[in-house]
């Protein structure tokens, strides 16, 4: 089973790279992230066509997260909790039936959290922490699960070709790190480094100053593993040539191969 992770950067800008790479790439399960869409203007219809059912939490204009899979999805759960007041469309978890039981899947697009001397760097913190407390009591149940999304999250060094151009912002400020670090910590599996260390490995080039071309670029894209999924991994794959493509994303999928099948 194929799991992708893709930060689309506007999922009605980017609906036919969309489609393209759907049938390309043949992936059971693809987490999107900033579809900035409201849940009713989503292209539902055309991805539908392609045999794959639709769960959504949008947003106007900014936001939202989406799981398409081609599993029927046996639950849904929108809304990352810990705040009533938080309106952001950042989080959606499917659960589904596979031959080896529960899978859950999430798709989550963390703040970014820049300028960090606004209120926008506690708001990256405060979920950060709401994420560790959530997940904590999922990891109890000892199924397996994948944390799929946009982490606006520099882990490493290692995951930027410039790390100096990176200090103070809210991506790689020790903080964020840190509280990065404490999430794996509790027992998940950073997917592609649990396949590769390889160097120059990145998921998002911005627009400006030929980043794509001089490959300046960082890995902020990441499927965290529970315990039981990092046992059914068997490969992870960066779908790098999409950002070469007309329009692009600024972001590219990240996929994971889970040896499991729909049940």
């Amino acid at each position: 089973m194929k799991i992708a992770t893709w930060n689309i950067n506007g999922v009605k800008a980017r609906i036919e790279n969309l489609l393209h790479w759907l049938e390309e790439a043949d992936v059971d399960i693809v987490c999107l992230q900033e579809i900035k869409s409201v849940d009713e203007g989503f292209p539902r219809d055309r991805i539908e066509a392609l045999g794959y059912h639709v769960e959504t939490h949008g947003q106007k204009g900014f936001n939202g997260v989406a799981i398409l899979s081609k599993l029927r999805f046996d639950e849904v759960h929108r809304r990352l909790p810990g705040d009533e007041e938080d309106e952001q469309a950042r989080f959606v978890e499917g659960v589904f039936s596979t031959n080896k039981g529960v899978l859950r899947v999430v798709s989550l697009y963390l703040p970014n959290g820049n300028p960090v001397d606004s209120p926008k760097y506690p708001y990256k913190l405060s979920w950060m922490e709401r994420l560790h407390q959530w997940t904590q009591e999922r990891l109890a149940l000892e199924e397996p699960l994948v944390l799929a999304g946009d982490y606006n999250v520099i882990p490493q060094p290692q995951d930027a070709k410039n790390p100096q151009a990176w200090v103070g912002d809210a991506l790689f400020l020790p903080q964020t790190r840190e509280a990065y670090r404490r999430l794996v910590n509790l027992g998940l599996t950073d997917a592609l480094r649990a396949t590769t260390q390889e160097a120059d490995t990145y998921t998002f080039w911005d627009y400006q100053a030929g980043a794509w071309q001089k490959n300046n670029g960082i890995r902020i894209d990441h499927l965290l593993l529970s315990p039981e999924a990092a046992d059914q991994l068997r490969a992870v794959e960066i779908a790098k040539h999409t950002r070469g493509w007309e329009k692009p994303s600024d972001h590219v999928p990240v996929i994971a191969e889970l040896d499991c099948m729909p049940a």
